[in-house]
């Protein structure tokens, strides 16, 4: 279902929740994408780096409150999360080369379950398949794996998480919650 399609005319945000990374981390996941030395693919900007907790979608502006209240509603460990991100992945389908992590927190996933869950009540539902925590380093990557001269090992830790529109081509940070 996507509740903020443009059938009532009303304008739409398209949205998402996500774990940012602090600058200084942006700039190090940069660099280290940067001596991949890859050719034929669209990099990402180091400022739109984040772990995506779950994409909402089309949203009309007047769900936007109802949005705020159910991520405020998220019970959270109280604590906050740390993310490993230490595997370079093809994502064949998507055409992207993404970070992952080889072992997910399971606080990651009950976050992630947990947006789902108040999104869902507001009629919002992301895609079945199962929570895939991951930055996109490019887009339209055609390529093997590159080889790494420098192993990824990239600490994500996270104090709050945010929900974000996505406007442009650029991420702005609408709200955000502690952990």
């Amino acid at each position: 279902m996507d509740p903020g399609n443009g059938d009532t005319g009303e304008p739409f945000k398209r949205l998402f929740f996500a774990l940012d990374c602090a600058p200084q981390q942006r700039r190090a996941i940069a660099r280290w994408r940067s001596e991949l030395e890859l050719k034929s693919a669209r990099p990402v900007p180091s400022a739109n780096f984040h772990l995506t907790l779950m994409f909402v979608g089309a949203a009309g502006t007047a769900q936007l409150p109802a949005i705020l209240a159910g991520a405020a509603g998220v019970k959270v460990a109280g604590e906050p999360l740390t993310v490993v991100l230490d595997r370079l992945q093809v994502w064949r389908p998507a055409k992207a080369l993404v970070l992952v992590p080889s072992q997910t927190p399971a606080a990651l996933r009950q976050l992630a379950y947990a947006l789902q869950q108040a999104m869902l009540a507001l009629g919002f539902t992301e895609d079945p398949r199962d929570y895939r925590p991951h930055l996109t380093l490019v887009r339209d990557y055609r390529g093997s794996e590159p080889e790494a001269l420098v192993p990824a090992e990239f600490v994500l830790r996270a104090r709050h998480f945010t929900l974000f529109e996505s406007r442009k081509g650029q991420y702005w940070p609408l709200a955000q919650w502690p952990l």
